[in-house]
């Protein structure tokens, strides 16, 4: 407890902050308790009598004192305090700090300010003093930041400031740093604010200093009579010089932004020199190019660069301080100097990669093009040794050849091998030695033209001639086959209608027809994969098409494989033939179902691939366009690499004999080929294997009202003939008529039997072998024909070319045509707008006379 006056106004508004915990001596109380408790039983020793005059004086004592320090304490003489306020160390921390200190409570008052606050604000004493806002009010510089600084007080936030005052009378300003927050962490403390002012005019006039140094610096640098530009390790310019940016015509503005990258004003590949310097962890290294810069407007202009780049610890680079000095002066006042510069910017921008290697094969030089391709390949730098870029089995030529100019051999044979790398490459190397053998430092001088795009070019060339030719004969034979099964199915058809469900032979006959019938099926699919096939295309949503599939599906792969369907979003319309695309998803999930043998999965997915993602997806054959993606994959056992390439080829199987025929995939590449589409296959062994199938994106065009050719519908009704003809012993209908067909058939013996088959059903037939003779016919003829039933392949005239020959005499003659091929085989060799029927080979005894019938049963 301490008594002070009211004059001390320095120290009295310490009492406006909350009272920090009162701190006393505890043995001091208990001395006094116990000093009391001593005298009143030294007292009751002296007896009642005698101890009462003195128990009364010294209560009496006691309550004079307590009374008096009441009211002392009431008006303000005496008061209790924390020690800790008394501590003068304390005090004088807050009263002469350098920066001015106030405190102000809820209503904006100023409960405590320090001399150096005095001083900042003016206030010529204690009682003079303001708050912060009255300090500077009606100052235009200052009232936007001290307003600021009052809302974050009054919300109990922390602010900063920095204003600058103008001087009275000219005099210099000053700068002021404000900062206000709250006083504690508690309820009541953040209901007042700390404020503190310093001056920090010194400390601005000293950042101006350093900022006009730097700016005179830049300056200098930026109007030097040289290039300078720095680049980071991601290739962006983080700094160009003035000068070079007006040599190169771009905007300082513009290369600040971070706008431009190394590529982008390094022409050629010399920006692989630039990024291919060994990096040696804590060293510091600079380089010498000759390269070619590239300007705005696409121009050249040589240059020398000293390239210094620092490496950390780790060896990772920093950014880069490139010097760049001018050649283009040289190549009009130093002879040499020009033609140096001619030299190296020959041998940094041509498109084969050169290197010069001593004995041992490590890179002495290198150009350009060879850093890209050490970058490419992932070799550390160009300084590495050649056969690093050569995979090890190939290694051992290039050696070869290297020794053999080592030995100043000429004539050393190119070499082609398979570069180093995750991906396949090739590249042909060309060996030649160095003029001079003493100088051990070069031994040859290497050229390397990258030929992996020719490769893959030959290669699929070559493959697909092979399919192509393989293709022409599976066609061919199909075409012989359709004649021969033709004429089987003629011939048991009329066993068929000679003989009785009870014979003894009926069952032998059906043999026949099931078996022509199993022989015609691998027929369509050896015309399928030679693309050679009928196709009825409609436009198709593949996501209605695949739902329609998934119970046939399941039936097919049975349970131990689960099968899945993923649609992709608003797929795009494609045009194919349903039959044949659900021909082609069977194949492949059999094909998956059977090479899961212990089960697994089977995921049908669907998306739609712009033609960027085409480009991006870069399969071989494949143009960039809008295609939907048909991905057939399963977790099966995986095709070998060395088979891949085979897969799809006719009778090309790796199951055992009498479980596949080879045809299933062969049959797939057809559809899918002759559809517009590509198909390719992503597989590894024990990984299982994914077919992509893309169909072209179908864009619908305003359609002409015109007459389509009877082809399309007669082969479609044949289609449909066929279906019905597989249910002989369901009723059918009455397929007689009467007219006379010309038949047109090279095969005697096939156009003996159609002839004998249509003469059943009431028709007048009159044959001919071939087109010259039924144009005979047709002259000879008094009655007139009214149909023709005409093959397409046929010696000395073929079918189309008889067609036109007979429109020419008689218009409205009609046609059908009948072949082992497929219409568009021919179509194209047809007058325009010509109209027919068409009835593919091979066909029954019922197929043929519907055909006729409905043919001739259309207005002519």
């Amino acid at each position: 407890m301490t008594a002070e006056t009211d004059h001390d106004l320095t120290r009295e508004p310490v009492a406006t902050h909350e009272p920090s915990p009162r701190s006393g001596s505890i043995a001091l109380v208990l001395l006094v308790a116990a000093g009391l408790v001593a005298v009143a039983v030294g007292l009751m020793t002296l007896g009642r009598a005698q101890a009462q005059p003195y128990i009364l004086g010294i209560l009496a004592v006691l309550a004079m004192v307590g009374l008096f320090n009441l009211f002392a304490f009431a008006a303000g003489i005496i008061r209790f305090v924390d020690r800790n306020l008394d501590d003068p160390v304390m005090g004088r921390i807050a009263d002469h700090a350098f920066d001015g200190l106030a405190v102000t409570d809820p209503r904006g008052h100023v409960v405590y300010s320090n001399a150096a606050y005095l001083t900042l604000t003016g206030a010529a004493g204690p009682q003079d003093v303001r708050p912060v806002e009255r300090v500077f009010i009606g100052n235009p510089d200052v009232s936007e930041a001290v307003f600021r600084l009052l809302k974050a007080a009054r919300e109990g936030k922390r602010q900063q400031e920095e204003v600058r005052i103008s001087g009275h009378d000219g005099s210099q300003g000053r700068w002021l740093r404000m900062r206000v927050r709250p006083l504690g962490t508690g309820k009541r403390e953040t209901r007042y604010a700390v404020w503190s002012i310093a001056d920090i005019t010194r400390d601005r006039e000293r950042q101006e200093d350093v900022f006009q140094e730097l700016q005179h610096a830049i300056e200098y640098l930026d109007h030097a009579p040289c290039g300078f530009f720095s680049v980071n390790p991601a290739g962006e310019l983080a700094y160009v010089n003035a000068t070079l940016a007006n040599w190169l015509d771009y905007d300082l503005a513009e290369i600040g932004s971070g706008g431009l990258k190394l590529t982008d004003i390094v022409s050629g590949d010399g920006a692989s020199l630039l990024t291919a310097i060994v990096a040696v962890p804590g060293e510091v290294k600079t380089e010498v190019f000759d390269i070619d810069l590239r300007m705005r407007t696409g121009k050249t202009m040589p240059v020398r660069l000293y390239h210094k780049l620092a490496f950390g610890a780790d060896g990772a680079p920093g950014p880069s301080r490139t010097l760049v000095i001018s050649r283009a002066r040289d190549e009009r006042s130093d002879p040499d100097r020009a033609a140096e510069v001619r030299f190296m910017r020959f041998f940094d921008h041509t498109p084969m990669a050169i290197a010069t290697v001593d004995r041992g094969g490590n890179v002495v030089r290198a150009n350009a093009r060879y850093a890209k391709l050490g970058q490419a390949l992932g070799l550390d730098s160009a300084s590495k040794s050649i056969f690093r870029a050569v995979n090890s089995r190939d290694r051992h030529l290039l050696i070869a050849a290297i020794n053999q100019a080592a030995e100043n051999q000429a004539d050393i044979a190119p070499v082609e091998v398979a570069l180093e790398g995750t991906k396949e490459r090739w590249g042909q190397f060309f060996v030649t030695p160095v003029d001079g053998g003493e100088n051990d430092a070069e031994a040859a001088i290497v050229h390397m033209l990258e030929t992996t795009e020719r490769r893959a070019l030959e290669n699929q060339i070559n493959q697909s001639q092979k399919m192509e030719t393989v293709g022409q004969l599976a066609g061919g034979i199909a075409h012989d086959f359709n004649n021969v099964l033709s004429a089987i199915m003629m011939a048991n058809d009329f066993l068929l209608n000679a003989h009785k469900p009870t014979d003894p032979s009926f069952q032998d006959i059906m043999q026949i027809k099931q078996n022509a019938t199993r022989a015609a099926t691998l027929v369509r699919q050896l015309l399928a994969f030679s693309r050679r096939q009928t196709l009825r295309p409609q436009v198709l949503d593949l996501g209605d098409a695949l739902s329609d599939l998934a119970m046939l599906l399941r039936r097919l792969i049975g349970e131990k494989v689960k099968h899945e369907t993923i649609h992709g979003r608003d797929l795009w319309p494609v045009k194919v033939d349903v039959s044949q695309f659900e021909q082609v998803i069977v194949n492949l999930a059999v094909n998956a179902r059977d090479a899961m043998p212990d089960g697994g999965k089977l995921i049908i997915r669907t998306a739609n691939v712009t033609t960027e993602e085409a480009a991006r997806l870069a399969y071989k054959g494949m143009p960039a366009a809008d295609y939907v993606r048909i991905e057939v994959a399963d977790t099966g056992t995986g095709i070998p690499a060395d088979i891949r390439d085979k897969i799809f080829e006719p009778f090309f199987s790796t199951k055992e004999i009498g479980k596949g025929t080879g045809l299933g995939l062969s049959t797939v590449y057809g559809i899918v080929k002759q559809t517009g589409g590509f198909i390719y296959v992503d597989s590894e062994p024990g990984q299982g294997t994914s077919f992509h199938i893309f169909l072209p994106r179908h864009h619908p065009e305003p359609e002409v009202q015109v007459e389509q050719p009877a082809a399309v519908v007669g082969a479609a009704n044949g289609a449909a003939k066929e279906a019905a003809s597989a249910a002989d012993a369901k009723p059918r209908a009455d397929l007689t008529g009467q007219g006379t067909i010309l038949l047109v058939e090279d095969e005697e013996g096939l156009r003996a039997l159609n002839a004998r088959g249509l003469r059943s059903r009431g028709y007048t037939v009159v044959e001919a072998e071939n087109g010259v003779e039924a144009l005979e016919v047709l002259e000879e003829q008094s009655g007139g024909i009214d149909l023709v039933v005409s093959d397409v392949v046929m010696p000395e005239m073929d079918g189309p070319t008889l067609l036109k020959a007979m429109r020419e005499k008689n218009p409205d003659i009609k046609f059908i045509f009948v072949s082992g091929y497929a219409e568009d085989a021919f179509e194209k060799s047809l007058p325009e707008g010509q109209q027919f029927d068409f009835l593919p080979k091979p066909f029954t005894l019922s197929q043929l006379v519907a055909a006729v019938k409905e043919t001739m049963a259309k207005a002519g």
